[in-house]
């Protein structure tokens, strides 16, 4: 074999090894809990389905919809529209950032306080002032 061939085969050989590892990787990284990230839809609240009337802080509303993004960067947010007793649809946006323990995730929301939620399965679960919210992926 001459010099060239058996570099050409040398790189071939590392440029495949070097597949194979990053996909072994990629593996071990889903299988310690997978990836988080992304965006999930509010499906209830307080066990029922959205669009859903709820009674929070003393005040009768109805949530129409909402989502949850979770982006890499350890930031999240929220968006929700409902309805209030005025009767006028309004949209509430929330920033935060977070940290994940496991399956748990706590935010800490900008201007406001500290929320806790699991994930499972591509289910968000928190409980927020006495509102259980459930998103999914």
């Amino acid at each position: 074999m001459r010099l060239n061939q058996i570099i050409v085969v040398l790189l071939a050989v590392l440029l495949l090894a070097g597949f194979l590892l990053s996909a072994c990787k990629q593996e071990s990284k889903t299988a310690a809990g997978g990836d988080i990230t992304g965006v999930y839809t509010l499906v209830s609240v307080n066990g029922n389905k959205v669009p859903a009337s709820v009674s929070h802080d003393g005040a009768n509303l109805q949530v129409r919809s909402g989502s949850f993004t979770i982006n890499a960067d350890g930031t999240c947010g929220t968006k929700t529209t409902f309805v209030p007793p005025n009767g006028a649809e309004a949209t509430r946006d929330v920033s935060a950032t977070y940290a994940k323990e496991g399956s748990n995730l706590t935010m800490k929301w900008q201007g406001a306080g500290m929320t806790t939620a699991t994930i499972e399965s591509g289910t968000l679960t928190m409980n927020n002032e006495g509102m259980l919210l459930v998103y999914k992926k």
